[in-house]
């Protein structure tokens, strides 16, 4: 078993951050991949993995490079560096130290990647160019067009597992964030179910970054940054919200059931946003209807304020439902 050792010091200047990078590399790997894990994922995969089969066509040298990198059971370093953690960088700052990095080094992380020597074909000095390559054009046909509703459904569930900090503490905001990942006491938390030995991040800024495909992974930089790479909550990736049942939609209006409908477990109005695909001015109008009308309530957790349906909201929606 996996796992890190952290102090009180670095647990308490720990993080969410947003990294356009990352998002990129799950992007890169739900592609090569060609898997989908929700119906989203799967429109996703059939608009944008012909070109990037094609793409991979194109250029063999590549094609071989990026599945050398993603690995047996580990990616390589280069190919994921961690974020430094000092606010959202720009996608081009980020991919730059991709592009930086040295052919040596490269060649050495394949190794450890691939479990074995590398295919004589990538002992070259373009690798790191090519990765960097690969990776803005994934970027740039397949991330950025939706980059704006992807930041949100990123932002929600910071807002979601901030809330369960404040809650809770760390045990609970890691909870179900993903497999083989978990608080085990004592100081130590567990990364993997493999056997490696455990790293002491005694001082070292720890960081927490969601993404919105189901990709997962875990970086650091020397004992300084270290960094995991989550999916978001399912129910925020998914296509959309459940619909409304029409009765509901009547008596109330359709986007506002929408909104009723999705709070059967509580959420902030920037998830309702991301969720609803709803401006932020409608989303506020509908709470404030179904406040006065008494079917949710609010709390504050922390710095946000999450809205649940009460007893009466919870009744109305079962009647409409069962």
């Amino acid at each position: 078993m996996g796992f890190w050792q952290v102090d009180a010091d670095t647990l308490a200047v720990g993080r969410f951050v947003l990294s356009p990078l990352a998002e990129t590399i799950a992007a890169l790997k739900t592609l090569d991949r060609a898997v989908a894990a929700h119906p989203g994922e799967d429109a996703w995969l059939a608009a944008h993995l012909p070109a990037y089969r094609a793409e991979q066509a194109a250029d063999p040298v590549t094609a071989l490079l990026v599945r050398a990198a993603l690995g047996r059971t580990w990616n390589a370093t280069f190919l994921t560096p961690t974020p430094e953690g000092a606010g959202e960088a720009a996608f081009e700052e980020e991919v730059a130290s991709v592009r930086d990095t040295p052919p040596e080094q490269a060649r050495a992380d394949l190794v450890e990647s691939l479990g074995g020597p590398v295919p004589a074909v990538l002992r070259r000095d373009d690798l790191p160019a090519r990765m960097a390559a690969r990776l803005e054009w994934v970027w740039r046909e397949t991330v950025l067009p939706a980059w704006p509703r992807r930041r949100r459904i990123i932002e929600a569930d910071v807002t979601a597992r901030a809330a369960r900090l404040g809650r809770g503490g760390w045990a609970a905001a890691l909870d179900g964030m993903r497999p083989g990942l978990r608080w085990l006491g004592d100081g130590r938390l567990q990364i993997n179910a493999y056997d490696h030995p455990p790293r002491d991040l005694a001082g070292a800024r720890l960081m927490f970054v969601p993404v919105t495909p189901r990709q997962g992974w875990v970086s650091w930089h020397g004992s300084r940054r270290c960094a995991i790479v989550y999916p978001c909550a399912g129910p925020l990736a998914d296509v959309g919200p459940p619909p409304a049942p029409q009765a509901l939609g009547r008596l109330l209006g359709g986007a506002r059931a929408g909104v009723l409908v999705l709070l059967d477990t509580p959420k902030s109005t920037t998830q309702l946003v991301a969720l609803t695909g709803q401006g932020l001015g409608s989303v506020g109008r509908h709470l404030k209807v179904l406040l006065d009308a008494g079917l949710v309530g609010r709390v504050r957790a922390g710095r946000s304020v999450l809205y649940g349906r009460t007893p009466v909201g919870e009744d109305l929606v079962r009647a409409q439902t069962s």
